[in-house]
């Protein structure tokens, strides 16, 4: 098909076209409850549905689509709603983690499978863990990349972020206000997404003076504390059109509103405060990266919180965009997994 072909429709559901970014990849549009879903699908076999971070695309999943179609299986990514060719709805309530797990049970469905093995990476860990904690049903499995397992409750996450902060505002704390995070970001989106990507890279990591990436000092920019220089070895600059030609297009507002309804979350899985997914699972984390690290006592939880746990991976000197960074040791990790599952 040619390359100027345009992005089906809602109504053209299941139309699928050859991916020009991923050779042997394909496109198609799912319909959802809350709209469409864009998903990005290689290889035949038992359904694998990899799940991206803030602020990424499907195409952070580039390296393992191809891994995991060799391996024999069925790899889909999708644009989580809000960002790339997902529909973006307009009420910030719409990005509550109910939403994002009735999306992913629709996807499953949508292409024809009863069950499936769930990948997430950032706020797609969380996404992949709570979809097989409420729907263990569909999702048979789950590994977790760079931010671990942490069951929901605790206190209201809103006060813990301020508490966090302390003199400054911790990031989440800034990403809440509609508006404000935009406001910084989307002037210059291509030159925001670097600046994050290279500060939370294992090679290009920000000095230590700069350790305070994830606060913001009054009256300043969060990308203030970005470091300049190289990009890392991982970041491409056909990578970065990617992913700054999707944001330019979209705007932010879909992907900042995932951080906006932390508090809903809370009220809304009330019912499941505490509770371990026991399904199989595993997680792979960088030692640089800052969730790791922040989230350590998450990670020694394991054997309450994920009790079906096969692994806990740390990879030296990795950062946090771990399946860029380490795609051949990750694809490793999962391949391994998934073999062991069958």
């Amino acid at each position: 098909m040619p390359e100027h072909t345009p992005v089906p429709t809602p109504s053209a559901d299941r139309a699928a076209r050859p991916s020009t970014l991923l050779p042997g990849a394909v496109h198609r549009l799912v319909e959802v409850p809350g709209g469409r879903i864009h998903c990005v699908e290689q290889g035949t076999g038992p359904l694998v549905l990899l799940v991206h971070g803030f602020p990424e695309s499907w195409y952070s999943w580039r390296h393992q689509l191809p891994a995991l179609a060799a391996a024999g299986y069925r790899a889909v990514a999708i644009d989580v709603r809000g960002y790339g060719r997902s529909s973006k709805p307009v009420a910030v309530d719409a990005y509550r983690m109910l939403a994002h797990v009735a999306d992913n049970t629709a996807v499953v469905r949508a292409l024809g499978a009863d069950t499936a093995i769930v990948v997430g990476h950032d706020w797609g860990s969380p996404i992949a863990a709570h979809s097989a904690l409420l729907r263990p049903d569909v999702f048979t499995a789950a590994a977790l990349l760079s931010v671990p397992y942490a069951p929901p409750g605790g206190p209201r996450p809103t006060d813990a972020f301020t508490r966090i902060g302390g003199d400054e505002e911790f990031y989440v704390s800034y990403f809440q206000t509609p508006g404000r995070a935009e406001a910084e970001i989307e002037p210059d989106v291509r030159g925001w997404l670097t600046g994050l990507y290279t500060g939370l890279s294992g090679d290009t990591l920000a000095p230590a003076d700069h350790s305070g990436l994830f606060f913001v000092p009054k009256g300043a920019r969060m990308a203030d504390r970005f470091p300049t220089g190289r990009l890392p070895g991982w970041l491409e600059e056909r990578d970065l059109d990617v992913y700054s030609a999707e944001f330019e297009r979209t705007g932010l507002t879909g992907a900042l509103n995932r951080y906006r309804n932390v508090d809903r979350d809370w009220e809304d899985l009330t019912a499941w405060h505490g509770a371990p997914v026991t399904q199989p699972s595993l997680f792979i984390g960088g030692t640089l990266d800052a969730s790791t690290t922040w989230m350590s006592d998450a990670i020694d939880a394991y054997p309450r919180t994920l009790p079906g746990l096969s692994a806990a991976h740390l990879l030296e000197g990795c950062g946090h965009w771990i399946q860029q960074e380490r795609p051949a040791e990750v694809n490793t990790l999962l391949t391994d997994w998934l073999h062991d599952l069958r």
